[in-house]
């Protein structure tokens, strides 16, 4: 196996493991429940926790790589998201399984960024469709699988093993990163904008628990939910008036100004909440409503992300044959379909329809992740190197180029319609 294919398996072997574990812990959560002596309120925080850590630490991600350099970073993050994922499979009491999710959230929240940033580094430009098709099926595959694999773990096995599942994946993960990932030298560390950062953590980890609790205690008649509204508006106004103010704020305002990327991280926020917001709901709705046994729905939602991996595979064949924009109109309609389908679930929906729906959304979901991705990213440019800094050369190391965000955004040769 070549360096560039072996780094390819060993970074989706790291997305997979964190995308997965956003929701494989769903369907354990009633046997959770009886093993930690929690109730139904109490054991929601095994997930909580876990999604508040990682939406807080996501963003600091890529000050973190140039402080201490993307390999260790991404090596110490692999290990730690492992630890934290036994430690999670050993938990005692509901303080213990809370506490190991925070540690496993904080550790797998750079996973995703840091692999999708090796992917471009590694590939050159004209195949970062076929990069990012690869990323996007760890991305999506994972939360999509997470009940169905989760179902079977604690049908046939018990609820510790959807954690135990990740020792051996992380363990030859970071080994194998340690191998193959070279490092990128020669960065200048920014300082670190606190403000910024405590700002916009105060922002999204309040909200998370207002939108996380808020059903569970009647929303605003809640003095908690209020409390969590008003620190999460506090926050983001914070980061919003600190980010138009700052000499060096926490996010370089200069991002802001492609119109591309602004408008295709705006397309990836709606098409995540299509696909996590279905997933969480569909997964009660089976267990709970239609009294359907967890090994049984686990495998009725098996079929989107089958659908998922097909479209991708596809995409990523077409994506430098047919317009990017074609195929996420596909995509979309795709999705809009299922939607208006699944608004006619009631309790006498059959197991044909389910995956049927299954299938058509999860391919839809493949064929719009792909090409946004790709575009996405497309008219961002180079920074110009740092004074002293040595550029990898293509002939050193195949693939492996430097890249910053900034500067001038060219537009890019296979989409000339981004020009500007």
């Amino acid at each position: 196996m070549s360096g560039v294919a072996a780094l390819t398996v060993l970074v989706m072997a790291a997305t997979i493991m964190q995308a997965l574990d956003t929701t494989i812990a769903n369907v354990a959560l009633p046997y959770m429940q009886g093993s930690l002596s929690a109730t139904s309120d109490q054991i929601n925080w095994v997930l909580t926790s876990y999604i508040v850590a990682a939406a807080i630490m996501t963003p600091p991600t890529g000050w973190l790589a140039e402080r201490f350099g993307r390999k260790r970073l991404f090596i110490a993050a692999v290990a730690g998201f492992t630890l934290a994922s036994g430690l999670c499979g050993m938990a005692q009491s509901l303080e213990e399984m809370v506490l190991f999710r925070l540690l496993q959230g904080v550790c797998g929240a750079p996973l995703v960024p840091l692999a999708q940033s090796v992917l471009l580094d590694t590939y050159p430009r004209e195949r970062h469709g076929q990069a990012m098709a690869l990323w996007g099926m760890g991305v999506m595959v994972g939360p999509i699988l997470g009940p169905s694999l989760g179902g079977w773990l604690t049908e046939n096995w018990q609820w510790r093993w959807v954690f135990y599942i990740n020792l051996p994946i992380g363990v030859l993960t970071a080994l194998g990163l340690a191998v193959f990932l070279p490092e990128r030298r020669g960065e200048r560390p920014r300082g670190f904008d606190w403000l910024g950062f405590f700002a916009l953590s105060l922002g999204v980890g309040a909200l998370q628990l207002m939108l996380d609790r808020g059903e569970q205690l009647d929303w605003f008649d809640s003095g908690e939910v209020v409390a969590e509204a008003v620190l999460s508006g506090l926050g983001f106004y914070l980061f919003v008036v600190h980010l138009l103010t700052a000499d060096h704020p926490f996010i370089d305002r200069r991002l802001f100004r492609d119109r591309n990327l602004v408008t295709g991280l705006a397309f990836i926020f709606v098409v995540g909440i299509i696909l996590l917001a279905t997933l969480a709901l569909l997964t009660p709705f089976l267990q709970t409503l239609l009294d359907w046994p967890v090994l049984t729905a686990g495998l009725v939602m098996a079929p989107r992300g089958l659908g998922t991996m097909v479209a991708m595979m596809l995409v990523g064949r077409l994506i430098a044959r047919v317009d990017p924009r074609l195929l996420m109109a596909c995509g979309l309609g795709l999705i809009g379909l299922s939607l208006w389908e699944m608004s006619t679930f009631n309790l006498d929906v059959s197991q044909g329809m389910l995956v049927r729906t299954g299938i058509t959304q999860g391919f839809g979901l493949g064929l719009v992740m792909v090409p946004l991705s790709t575009m996405t990213f497309a008219t961002l440019a180079p920074e110009p190197a740092h004074p002293g800094h040595r550029p990898v050369q293509p002939d050193a190391q195949p693939g492996l180029q430097h890249r910053h965000l900034g500067g001038d955004l060219p537009a890019h040769p296979q989409y000339p319609d981004h020009a500007r």
